[in-house]
């Protein structure tokens, strides 16, 4: 039977959705083009019409993840604009977002695995981290233009922190690494003052 333009395209809205998670949880090469497939509903004969190759679908998923992200960022910090930068270290370095292997930070996710991919898959995640280091910098009250050194360092302790968190079956440590980044990152502060996020 044939499939609406209309169709097609939700079609691939769906599978761009579905790989961004899907490859958060078990890496670039971690699912084949036939899971992804099915993880959609679809059949991996349809894939082709859909995409160039897997490569095309890992930048566009990389994308759409990476735009999922920020959104959470700005959603956090419209929650508490007094203290939008404490609003997103409380969920980012939270137990529940280490948790988050669908769902979570793309670039934790996928950081060491978008490094060996191709250009187009790193040109989806430096724009994601373009946007990120320009809430940051936003924060923090850096100039608009190139990302400055501070909300560079502020992204990397973060994102290292919940990397090493990850990394560790010590449940405790983990939450050390979360809460000594967030102390980090907001000088002066505990983790309680960041949010009772890294305690969750």
């Amino acid at each position: 039977m044939r499939v609406s333009r209309q169709q097609a395209e939700e079609n691939r809205q769906t599978v761009i959705d579905v790989a961004s998670r899907l490859f958060r949880e078990h890496g670039f090469d971690g699912i084949g083009l036939k899971d992804l497939m099915a993880g959609a509903g679809l059949t991996q004969g349809a894939f082709y019409k859909q995409f160039e190759s897997k490569d095309d679908l890992a930048a566009k998923a990389s994308r759409r993840a990476l735009e999922s992200a920020s959104g959470r960022w700005s959603a956090a910090a419209q929650a508490n604009p007094q203290n939008p930068l404490a609003a997103v270290i409380a969920f980012y370095l939270s137990m529940g977002h280490r948790g988050e292997r669908m769902e979570g930070c793309p670039v934790v996710a996928l950081g060491s695995d978008a490094a060996r991919q191709g250009l187009d898959v790193k040109a989806s995640f430096e724009a994601g981290i373009r946007e990120y280091l320009e809430m940051l910098g936003g924060w923090i009250g850096e100039e608009e233009g190139e990302p400055g050194g501070k909300a560079m360092a502020i992204l990397s302790t973060m994102v290292g922190a919940v990397v090493l968190a990850r990394a560790v079956n010590d449940e405790q440590m983990s939450k050390r690494f979360l809460q000594a980044a967030a102390e980090s990152v907001l000088p002066g502060s505990t983790a309680d003052d960041a949010g009772q996020g890294v305690r969750q």
